[in-house]
């Protein structure tokens, strides 16, 4: 009937320290997943609209990833996500994401006809005078 002394006071806060981790991690992941249904959701109830546009804008960004490859080197990738900003005839000013592939088919500049649904892309017809003005 002695008192019991743990060795190491440390692994006594390593139990709650991880509960709270691994809480906080689920509390992250849903918080993505309900703002994904949500934009999923929003998009749906949208109608698909075929408008005039301008393209007034072009950017893309650039990841690097840094990984251990099997020989323990690092290596690095890199990923691109590419950008056009459109101006409709109202005036406002829509920007997408694209594909890498239609982005280089489209500089600024050009007029055509802009297929979208909320905030999703689905393309861009260009009309044949490449350098087209608005109205």
């Amino acid at each position: 009937m002695g008192i019991h002394v743990d060795a190491d006071p440390l692994t006594s806060l390593t139990g709650p320290f991880m509960t709270v981790v691994m809480i906080a991690v689920a509390v992250i992941v849903a918080a993505g997943l309900f703002r994904t249904l949500h934009l999923w959701n929003r998009n749906n109830k949208q109608p698909v609209l075929s408008v005039r546009a301008l393209v007034v804008g072009r950017r893309f960004e650039a990841q690097t990833r840094r990984h251990s490859g099997d020989d323990n080197a690092s290596q690095q990738t890199q990923s691109y996500t590419y950008y056009v900003t459109f101006e409709v005839e109202s005036g406002d000013r829509m920007e997408f994401a694209i594909e890498g592939r239609n982005y280089g088919l489209i500089a600024e500049g050009d007029l055509g006809k802009l297929t979208f649904q909320g905030t999703r892309y689905f393309g861009f017809d260009r009309d044949n005078n490449r350098l087209g003005q608005m109205g």
